[in-house]
This record gives structure tokens, C-alpha cells and sequence, in this order.
């Protein structure tokens, strides 16, 4: 089955970003008008962030786009009325609803389920899925592309071809991968002595940066029933992920890649996108 749709996740607050803002001089009302910060224009032309990203889709040979929005989406439409995406794309909205009784939305996996329900031809194919706020290359995104065994697979990056601090990679999901290259075990934010005894046989640490090709028929039960982490008070798709290989061993095919990802965490990466074309 051909994977041929993209599914970003743009529908988070974006706390972090927002808070760093108010602290930098020249900055301080960049998301004043806009609800999610791939929005924030970059580059020399100023486009919003999440044209480069979709740009490196449409060169990996996606097909149909989908975003998921929270309510407050008006921006993200008025990007694809005014068709300031790249060309080559069918584009769907979907919306996180945030369930009565809570002030926040319920999380990745949450978001990833509430798009599946909107669009329910996505539960019979195969798709990508990632984050919004990292620049991910076409190479990563053509691999996710590619025939499988697997019903499921993600790339595993190799923290050495990171550009990042160790304590910006410690706060990053690393990977148990078996000798055979399938995921046994993914650790959210793991414990700064434990990091060690989660590289590989060459020494690697293998890190996973939320981006994700799953068979959305197998995955779907998983998101619906994914726990709420009791810290985080959310529904993390790490989480769904990790009790899938616990029940399914061999079902997630980590595919491996060693390459910087550019990152749009707070005030301070704005300006590493200076030269976007």
C-alpha cells in the first residue's frame, strides 16, 4: 500500500515559544496574531515555517496533506485560501477538540485519533505523521515512503549527527532497537544516568523526533486507548507507540538516519532560519 498523505501536528499551544518571546527584545509580538509557532515567519522571504516543511513533503512525493489544527484555526485556512503553501498538495483541516472539563487539549495521541475519526480513509492506508515545529528533511520524509515488511516504522537519528546540547538531546525520546533494527522500547525524557545503556553496538544513541509511518487500521485502537501520562496529563503518542511493540514485537521498523534537525522550540531558533530561501 502506497503512502502517499502527511499528517503535521500544528494544533499545540506552543507555551514554550510564547514565553521566551516576551523576553526578547525585537520579538516580543511575533505571535501576537497567530495560534501556532509554525506559523512565525522565517527566512528571507518571511514565509511561515511550515512552508519549508511542506515543501520538503512535496519533494518526498506526498500527495495530500493534512493538519491538525486546534479551534482556533482561521490562520491555517486563510494559508491555504490565499494558497500560501507549496503547489502539489491536497489540504484538510482537521480540528483537536478539547474535551469538556479540560482547559488544554489531551495530547499527540489524542490529536492523532481525532484526525483519524475526521478522515476515516486515513484508518485504511498507510501515512506519515510528525511534528510541526521541526524542519525534517526530504531524505527522512522519502524514507517513511518506501515498501516495508513492517506495518509501522519511524526514523531512529543518531544523536552524534545532532547539533544540539546533551542536555537538549536528554530531553529528547531514545530508543531500545533490536540487532534486527525493530523498536523494543521507546523512553520519553529518560533519567541522565540511564542514557548510556540505551546506545547501540556501535555506540549510538538513537533518538526519535516524532516522526512516525503507521498503518492506520493497526495504530488506531492505540491511540484510542492510550493512557494519560499522570505528569504531563496528556495522551503522548511515544506512549501509544511504546505499549504497541510491548504487544506487537516487530511491528515498528526503526529506520536509521544521521542528520541535524532544525527545531523551532523558542525565540532563540528563529534566527538559525535566517537564510531559508
Amino acid at each position: 500500500m502506497e503512502n502517499t498523505s502527511l499528517i503535521i501536528m500544528v494544533g499545540g499551544e506552543s507555551s514554550r515559544m510564547k514565553r521566551s518571546l516576551k523576553t526578547k527584545e525585537g520579538q516580543k509580538g511575533i505571535m501576537d496574531n497567530i495560534p501556532h509557532k509554525s506559523l512565525i515567519p522565517v527566512g528571507k522571504n518571511g514565509r511561515p515555517f511550515l512552508y519549508y516543511l511542506v515543501q520538503n513533503a512535496v519533494e518526498a512525493g506526498y500527495a495530500k496533506l493534512y493538519l491538525i489544527t486546534s479551534p482556533e484555526n482561521q490562520a491555517f485556512q486563510s494559508l491555504i485560501d490565499n494558497k500560501d503553501l507549496p503547489v502539489g498538495l491536497e489540504v484538510f483541516l482537521a480540528v483537536q477538540s478539547v474535551p469538556e472539563g479540560r482547559k488544554k487539549p489531551l495530547g499527540t495521541a489524542d490529536a492523532l485519533q481525532q484526525c483519524l475519526d475526521q478522515y476515516p480513509e486515513l484508518k485504511q492506508t498507510i501515512f506519515t505523521v510528525c511534528n510541526g515545529d521541526n524542519l525534517y528533511s526530504v531524505g527522512a520524509l522519502k524514507d517513511l515512503r518506501q515498501d516495508r515488511t513492517a506495518p509501522h516504522a519511524l526514523i531512529s537519528y543518531g544523536s552524534s549527527g545532532f547539533d544540539y546540547t546533551e542536555e537538549r538531546i536528554a530531553k529528547f525520546a531514545v530508543m531500545d532497537i533490536s540487532s534486527d533494527g525493530f523498536l523494543q522500547q521507546i523512553i520519553e525524557k529518560p533519567n541522565v544516568w540511564d542514557v548510556p545503556k540505551y546506545k547501540d553496538a556501535s555506540g549510538e544513541l538513537r533518538v526519535s523526533m516524532n516522526i512516525f509511518s503507521f498503518s492506520g487500521e493497526t495504530i488506531y485502537p492505540y491511540l484510542k486507548n492510550c493512557p494519560v501520562d499522570p505528569v504531563r496529563d496528556e495522551k503522548e503518542l511515544p506512549k501509544a507507540v511504546a505499549i504497541l511493540v510491548g504487544e506487537q514485537p516487530r511491528s515498528v521498523l526503526c529506520i536509521p538516519r544521521s542528520e541535524h534537525i532544525p527545531d523551532l522550540t523558542d525565540a532563540n531558533d528563529i534566527q538559525l532560519f535566517k537564510n531559508l530561501e
